[in-house]
């Protein structure tokens, strides 16, 4: 089993800038990806960004140039700055962790609120 908590969500108003973290734990398997995706209500779950064990990382378009993942693998955890924050932004974010053998696992979610 994998587990994933995250934290560092809260509210911020437009422009301002907040870093997500989540740990991971449990049975780990390389290689894998840690990503993470966001909900807004109303609306469906959607990739933000992820990164694979190698680095190698990957954007949704509405989000580039304004947020960086990243990993830290000694500590197992991946995060995610970001800068530029808009309204739209507005969401609960997931933590994702996928590797080849086992199956998707989810973190309890994040509220990150953009408002003035």
């Amino acid at each position: 089993q994998v587990q994933l908590v995250e934290s560092g969500g809260g509210l911020v108003q437009p422009g301002g800038s907040l870093r997500l973290s989540c740990v991971v734990s449990g049975r780990i398997f390389s290689p894998n990806a840690m990503g993470w995706y966001r909900q807004a209500p109303g609306k469906e779950r959607e990739l933000v960004a992820t990164i694979a064990s190698g680095g190698i990382t990957n954007y949704a378009d509405s989000v580039k140039g304004r947020f960086t993942i990243s990993r830290d693998n000694a500590k197992i955890t991946v995060y995610l700055q970001m800068n530029s924050l808009k309204p739209e932004d507005t969401a609960v974010y997931y933590c994702n962790y996928r590797s080849r053998i086992q199956n998707q696992s989810w973190g309890q979610g994040t509220q990150v609120t953009v408002s003035s």
